[in-house]
């Protein structure tokens, strides 16, 4: 009933295949359900390799589709490194994402805070190097509380590239230390990957300070309810905190153990507007905001 409301929007968080886990689909058929749906695109998001050239086969096959390639910085493509940006962006690349599995926020969390009673098919893979002694030890951006200056020369293309920075999993220090950085290099796509998620759990104060300093706060179909993620009720209540002006509604979506990615999409929307939030609002968060990201 309220697919309607997804026609123009982007799923800039979707876990296609191929990859190192298992996915639920591939690009190809992530563009054929897009299509179908009548929804521009989506991002790709591996946390191991560069997407710019699955975005850019993809879109070969698909030329009414917009698959949005993307770079995650760890330790697969060298961390926080420069010279990978600069060749995923000239890939054409429009998403960099700062560490997520490799952060040592997350390694911390993982193994020191508590870890995850479901453990996500990126952690599978964490523990399998882990047993090998593999794991190295955790990437932040900040060294003596402040942003090393390969973290600087990769928001400065960033920058130049007019490219959208998400935060990954860094911690709270790292995540406040780079909007504002980002803020002063005049990067206007800033997105604060899945604030609620256990090794970030931001709280609602928290990332309305950092909405007002120009970032959208990502919603996430994939983390909502345990064990990933907050009640519905506490995302109703989060967003109307926040204002549909700063949120986006990403899936997370693409393991093979949960919905297609449109399909939580689909009930994202719905449970919104059955819940007191407007057509206008909802197409706000998931088309508006996602557009500007992905093609302002």
């Amino acid at each position: 009933m309220y697919e309607e409301l997804l026609e123009g929007a982007y799923d800039l968080h979707v876990h296609t295949g191929p990859d190192i886990p298992p996915r639920k689909l591939d690009d190809f058929e992530m563009a054929e359900r897009v299509r179908k749906l009548g929804m521009k695109g989506f991002g790709i998001k591996s946390h191991y390799f560069c997407s710019a050239e699955r975005a850019r086969l993809t879109k070969k096959l698909y030329p009414d589709v917009n698959p949005i390639g993307a770079l995650c910085l760890n330790y697969s493509v060298g961390g926080i490194n420069p010279m990978a940006v600069e060749m995923a962006a000239r890939d054409g690349a429009k998403i960099i994402w700062m560490p997520t599995f490799d952060a040592a926020n997350e390694l911390e969390y993982m193994f020191s805070r508590g870890s995850y009673d479901e453990l996500p098919p990126w952690a599978k893979v964490l523990l399998d190097l882990k047993n090998q002694g593999k794991i190295q030890g955790g990437i932040t951006v900040l060294k003596d509380g402040k942003l090393t200056p390969e973290t600087l020369d990769v928001l400065d293309i960033i920058a130049q590239k007019n490219l959208i920075l998400a935060t990954g999993h860094l911690g709270r220090d790292e995540i406040y230390a780079l909007v504002r950085a980002a803020r002063e290099r005049n990067i206007k796509k800033i997105v604060v990957t899945h604030p609620t998620f256990p090794s970030i759990n931001l709280s609602k104060k928290e990332q309305k300070e950092l909405a007002e300093l120009g970032a959208y706060m990502e919603m996430c179909f994939g983390l909502i309810e345990p064990p990933y993620g907050p009640p519905w009720d506490y995302f109703y209540d989060l967003m109307r905190y926040l204002g549909p002006k700063h949120c986006i509604l990403s899936s997370d979506l693409g393991q093979t153990n949960t919905p297609y990615p449109e399909e939580g999409l689909i009930t994202f929307v719905t449970n919104l507007a059955n819940n007191g939030f407007s057509e206008e609002e909802i197409r706000t968060m998931c088309v508006e905001n996602t557009t500007f990201l992905a093609e302002g």
